[in-house]
């Protein structure tokens, strides 16, 4: 070995440790992950405002408004190195907090409801999708995933059904905006208008069952969750438990609803692949998008029902779910473009204002038959 080259060897500098990398996909996540963390924070501390919590105003709705505002002044700025992140709440965060939702429910849940307040939250349920299918595209116009979206999140549990049925229908994110946007402004209008509608049902006895019986009709009615407890609370707190009991019944119907929305766009497509020019007799395979996130999410009721989970790491992970959440609806806020808002127009209210009179009437028709014909 000649000397200068084991001269230079002996100089080199050693390597210095510096710990284990993250592989480069994490590190390309870290930024959006990160900016999407700060609204969901932001979000979460505004929603133990008060205030806001008393007319109905949930985390989730905060972080898709930063969200917002945040899109339209720094992070355009930021978008190039937080995309990816924000892409990844927008999906895989958002099916993780769908998963976890499933610790706030029981089965035990439906059998204080009984089979009366099942049949009440099935049939809200269907029949509003229904209407907001039909009404929305035959009547307003409007291209069937936004239709479908704001049926969902009217019949079901307000921002997270609509969030969770955008992957079903692949939505565009202004679509999803749109439909949330729906439910806030109906949900928080149901804040005030219930009270008012217990009122009148005593006085005329419109609703069965007194203030429980009210309670079944709001939560079987009213849009969100922080809507039905803010409303409850207003007329009593039987009412607010029972309330919140019906709405966790329909929230729990949401697995089932994805599962079966997914079976009847797969056959739809099927047929319309048929009718684009298939040969006939030649059968058209159309894959089924299974949303596999509502299978864990009836598996996370399931394991809760049996009560085997210490009630801190319950609380921790329902904590951590309502972060993810809201990280979700951030990062769809920071996506969601004001022109293509306006662009949808008047349309999308006027079909929410549809079914939200039919939530408020036809609901109530539905609680007071249903209870009497299953006797």
């Amino acid at each position: 070995m000649n000397q200068p080259a084991a001269a230079n060897a002996c100089a080199a500098p050693a390597t210095t440790y510096r710990g284990p990398r993250l592989p480069t996909q994490s590190r390309r996540l870290l930024p959006g992950l990160a900016i999407c963390a700060l609204l969901a924070a932001a979000g979460i501390a505004l929603g133990e405002v008060d205030w806001l919590q008393a007319h109905g105003f949930s985390a989730l709705t905060l972080a898709i408004v930063l969200g917002m505002l945040a899109g339209h002044t720094v992070y355009p700025r930021l978008a190039a190195a937080g995309g990816p992140g924000v892409d990844f709440s927008k999906q895989r965060l958002l099916r993780a907090g769908v998963v976890l939702y499933g610790l706030r429910l029981t089965m035990q849940d439906i059998g204080h409801v009984g089979l009366a307040g099942v049949a009440v939250d099935a049939l809200m349920l269907g029949s509003t999708f229904a209407l907001a299918c039909f009404a929305g595209t035959r009547w307003f116009g409007l291209d069937r995933k936004t239709a479908m979206l704001i049926g969902a999140g009217s019949s079901i549990c307000g921002a997270a059904a609509v969030m969770a049925t955008g992957p079903v229908v692949k939505a565009r994110s202004e679509q999803v905006t749109v439909a949330v946007a729906t439910v806030v402004v109906f949900g928080t209008l149901a804040i005030f208008l219930y009270p008012v509608l217990f009122d009148l049902s005593q006085q005329w006895h419109l609703i069965p069952g007194g203030t429980n019986g009210f309670g079944i009709y709001a939560g079987s009615t009213i849009h969100e969750v922080a809507q039905v407890v803010a409303a409850a609370r207003s007329v009593g707190p039987e009412a607010a438990d029972t309330a919140v009991i019906a709405k966790m019944v329909r929230v729990m119907m949401l697995a089932p609803f994805l599962i079966l929305l997914s079976g009847w766009l797969a056959r739809d497509a099927s047929k319309q692949a048929g009718h684009d020019g298939a040969p006939a007799g030649v059968p058209h395979k159309t894959r089924l998008a299974v949303p596999w996130f509502a299978f864990g999410f009836v598996g996370v009721v399931l394991l809760n029902s049996l009560h085997v989970l210490p009630s801190h790491l319950t609380g921790i992970a329902t904590m951590l779910d309502t972060f993810l959440l809201a990280m979700a609806m951030g990062a769809l806020g920071l996506s969601t473009h004001l022109g293509a808002i306006r662009k949808a127009g008047a349309r999308p209210l006027l079909l929410a204002a549809i079914l939200f009179g039919w939530l408020v009437i036809g609901g109530a028709l539905v609680n007071r038959w249903v209870p009497a014909l299953l006797g």
